[in-house]
């Protein structure tokens, strides 16, 4: 064999070993088709909506059965670091809750002391707070400390204390979701009219990354709305059920109007593991990010097909449409500029510019 032959191949083998090596992380979710299995469709119910319709034609249209008067909502939210988020939910949301159950943790999954940051921002929340029950919790101390996963279902019985205390009571409508997973305005009063609809219903959310500039596709799936029964019904974010309601609202990942709050998010996410680098953690990195529509972490999508998982490299294409958003969002579109197509650029600046004032 030529020697020129034989140096080429040694370059490959080599370029190879270390293609391999310097991107060994992205292999489980290249092959992902391969080794894992998708779960079982949803029912996909379809979702109707004209300003001008009745609710009673709505719920028949959906093939509900109209209520003679609406049930209560309650909607329950575990809290990290989202306050812009939370307050575009709350004004959004307001005239159809009856309850806003908030729980916040004085630490995060991986364990690292966090303020309690509602408690000290509970002024942006005045125009809410003869609805808002909240409630702060400490984890149990250990050392260790506890694993994110665990520490995550203990977050969960303390949720689900707070709901037996609310005074929710057998009917009444209960949303659980992350504060990011925000449903829409339509789709709660369609839900508060309506009987006849699965007591277990997952919400189909249009899923966001970083602004609502940049649509990744209709996948967030983990918002539920229950009709609560006493003993039956308990906080979950997970699948419970094989029917999700069409086109139900926004899930806006990593929304934030600071840099340093992606850094913390990063860090304090269930998966930090991901940040295999301390250069991803740098302001500038992310800011470019944010603006080209990549990974924070430097990941590829995490598909079950070929197809998708190729359709999803690389950026996410960037929408200039800002039609079927919160209305709350567009009417205070100076805000939330960094929320709206072409406002990727992050400020330093607090959140919302308002004083700290302790909930007590």
């Amino acid at each position: 064999m030529p020697r020129k032959l034989h140096l080429l191949l040694l370059l490959l083998l080599l370029s190879t070993a270390a293609l391999l090596f310097f991107h060994m992380h992205l292999i489980p979710s290249l092959l992902r088709p391969l080794w894992d299995t998708p779960p079982s469709p949803f029912i996909r119910l379809p979702h109707f909506h004209s300003p001008n319709a009745s609710l009673p034609f709505l719920c028949r249209l959906h093939g509900f059965s109209p209520r003679s008067s609406p049930r209560r909502v309650f909607d329950a939210v575990i809290f990290s670091n989202e306050l812009d988020i939370l307050h575009l939910r709350y004004r959004s949301l307001l005239p159809l809750i009856h309850r806003f159950l908030l729980l916040e943790s004085n630490s995060t999954f991986t364990g690292l002391p966090k303020p309690l940051l509602f408690d000290q921002n509970c002024s942006l929340f005045s125009f809410a707070s003869h609805k808002i029950i909240y409630r702060s919790f400490t984890p149990p101390n250990s050392n260790p400390p506890l694993p994110p996963f665990d520490f995550e279902s203990k977050q969960r019985s303390a949720m689900n204390s707070l709901i037996s205390l609310s005074g929710i009571s057998n009917d009444d409508l209960l949303i659980m979701s992350d504060a990011d997973e925000i449903p829409s305005p339509q789709t709660i009063d369609l839900l508060r009219w309506c009987d006849s609809f699965p007591s277990i219903l997952h919400l189909e959310l249009r899923h966001y990354m970083y602004s609502f500039e940049f649509l990744v596709d209709f996948s967030s799936w983990r918002a539920t709305a229950n009709i609560y029964r006493k003993g039956e019904t308990f906080y979950r974010h997970s699948r419970r059920s094989n029917f999700i309601l069409a086109d139900a609202g926004w899930h806006c990942s990593f929304c934030f109007r600071r840099i340093k709050d992606f850094v913390f998010k990063m860090k304090a996410y269930s998966h930090a593991d991901r940040v295999r680098k301390t250069s991803f953690l740098d302001e500038g990195r992310i800011q470019r990010i944010i603006c080209e529509g990549g990974d924070l972490f430097d990941m590829l999508p995490e598909e079950y097909n070929f197809k998708e998982l190729l359709s999803k490299m690389g950026p996410i294409p960037k929408s200039q449409s800002a039609i079927n958003l919160p209305p709350y969002l567009i009417e205070n579109a100076e805000r939330f500029r960094y929320l709206l197509p072409g406002g990727c650029e992050r400020s330093p600046e607090t959140t919302l510019k308002m004083p700290n004032s302790s909930c007590g």
